[in-house]
């Protein structure tokens, strides 16, 4: 079995949203191949790895996103890797136009807009590392859409799906890869408490919304994500970007 121990030696990393869930598997896997992390998140959680440094932030805002980036280039002196995985999925019990508009232009700022705020805060120094660095957007819902519910949600991941793959193909000659992954129901809090609530409105258990996933009837393990992020920021994959991997357990009509 290869080890992976040193894989990340040397590599300076920040994760948006890595306080808990996928973003803290993601901190904690590269940690573990010797990365020096930066996790960002409004607050921290039982869930952030400890060998990971914690910064306070608040994406929604240029400020906010320029704060987190020059507090983390402080800490960090350099950087290799961006992992976006910043994100919020608020349940709509309606049809789509009777969701409110403020809720539509909020999951545009969440979803979408901070990690637009981040990478341009942070691009300076990706570009300065040069060949090898790289960035990837967790975005679920951006192909695979939720219907009402959370159409807000998938309309504003389809936008980062959308501004990844173009910020790959313009980031290419520098050789910084951008990728995207793209997750299916996956056992986080975040993910738990939408499913409940959707599972809730349909009057159907949890053991039957996992049943219509083909892999094993199973909600996918943060570190199962963990390790597909790992794999496309490493060395290993050095020759793609402008992908969308699916972590997905094959749910979803792509398959």
């Amino acid at each position: 079995m290869q080890d992976y121990s040193t894989e990340f030696a040397g590599k300076k990393v920040l994760i948006t949203g890595g306080s808990r869930g996928i973003g803290a598997a993601t901190a904690q896997r590269l940690i573990d191949g010797g990365a020096s992390v930066v996790v960002t998140a409004r607050s921290p959680h039982k869930e952030t790895p400890a060998g990971a440094t914690f910064i306070a932030g608040d994406l929604r805002s240029k400020e906010g996103a320029e704060a987190v980036a020059k507090e983390a280039l402080r800490i960090l002196g350099s950087l290799d890797i961006l992992v976006h995985s910043a994100g919020a999925a608020r349940v709509q019990l309606t049809s789509m136009d009777q969701i409110p508009e403020t809720e539509w232009v909020d999951s545009l700022d969440i979803n979408f807009l901070a990690g637009l705020r981040i990478t341009n805060a942070v691009l300076p120094a990706l570009r300065e590392a040069g060949s090898g660095a790289s960035i990837v957007y967790v975005s679920a819902g951006g192909l695979l859409p939720f219907g009402g519910p959370l159409s807000h949600y998938g309309a504003a991941k389809a936008a980062l799906n959308n501004y990844a793959l173009n910020l790959a193909k313009e980031l290419a000659p520098a050789g910084i890869r951008v990728n995207i992954v793209t997750p299916g129901p996956i056992i986080t809090p975040g993910g738990d408490d939408v499913r409940k609530t959707i599972t809730g409105a349909m009057g159907i258990t949890e053991e039957q919304f996992f049943s219509v996933v083909p892999l094993q009837g199973r909600g996918g393990k943060a570190n199962e994500l963990g390790e597909a992020i790992a794999f496309l920021v490493s060395d290993r994959a050095s020759y793609i970007t402008g992908h969308n991997q699916f972590v997905t357990g094959g749910w979803g009509s792509l398959v």
